[in-house]
């Protein structure tokens, strides 16, 4: 796994046939392997970028280039989110009835996995995020810090080279956030991921590598 580029270049979006302006003109280059934080107050457009770069929507003008490729230009976005793309939200969105091997092995489905091999890989992960003997547990008995590493393991199921990381540690108190924060930083040295996170604490920005503060839909200080 490797990390991947990620380039916004003077991109804009609005909402509601324009009468709500999210991004006025934001540019920015994420390097390979590098964190990055997204800051800025509520509606400032902090989520509207993640949801671009994550091809689950579309700019109005501008252009949005992952390892060169125009996100624009996507035959299939579906494929690249399942392929590049790893997404970690607030709520952990798992899946009640399922135990937590089972919801981590979610984005193997129709991948080309033998059963075997999803439940190797759902295992091998609950590892690296430190759920050892929790594979059979169901979300309403784990943690908060539980269920949201379990969602950080559903993200890595693919091996992405980017994640997108929406106010990971929001919902979570300061300590088990930290923990949160330290795992997402271990798996990036691990595996050379890039990672652009959201966030609105100055404390969890102050763990990036880089802060791009937005204001009213555009770059602060640009």
């Amino acid at each position: 796994m490797s990390g991947a580029e990620v380039v916004v270049d003077h991109v804009r979006k609005s909402f509601e046939n324009g009468r709500v302006r999210a991004l006025a003109d934001v540019s920015f280059r994420v390097e390979t392997g590098e964190l990055v934080a997204l800051t800025g107050s509520s509606g400032s457009g902090k989520s509207t970028i993640l949801n671009l770069v994550g091809a689950l929507d579309r700019p109005d003008a501008g252009s949005i280039l992952v390892d060169g490729r125009s996100l624009q230009d996507l035959d299939d976005p579906a494929a690249y989110r399942s392929t590049v793309v790893g997404f970690v939200f607030q709520e952990h969105i798992l899946m009640p009835t399922l135990t937590a091997a089972e919801n981590v092995q979610i984005p193997l489905f129709g991948q080309g996995h033998t059963r075997s091999q999803r439940r190797s890989r759902a295992l091998g992960l609950l590892h690296e995020v430190g759920l050892d003997g929790r594979a059979e547990a169901r979300p309403t008995v784990l943690s908060g810090g539980e269920r949201q590493r379990v969602a950080i393991a559903r993200a890595l199921a693919n091996e992405p080279r980017l994640l997108l990381a929406d106010e990971p540690t929001g919902a979570l108190d300061s300590a088990t956030g930290e923990q949160v924060l330290d795992l997402l930083q271990g798996l990036r040295e691990r595996f050379g991921m890039t990672i652009l996170l959201v966030t609105n604490d100055d404390d969890v920005a102050a763990r990036a590598d880089r802060t791009l503060r937005l204001r009213d839909g555009l770059i602060d200080g640009r």
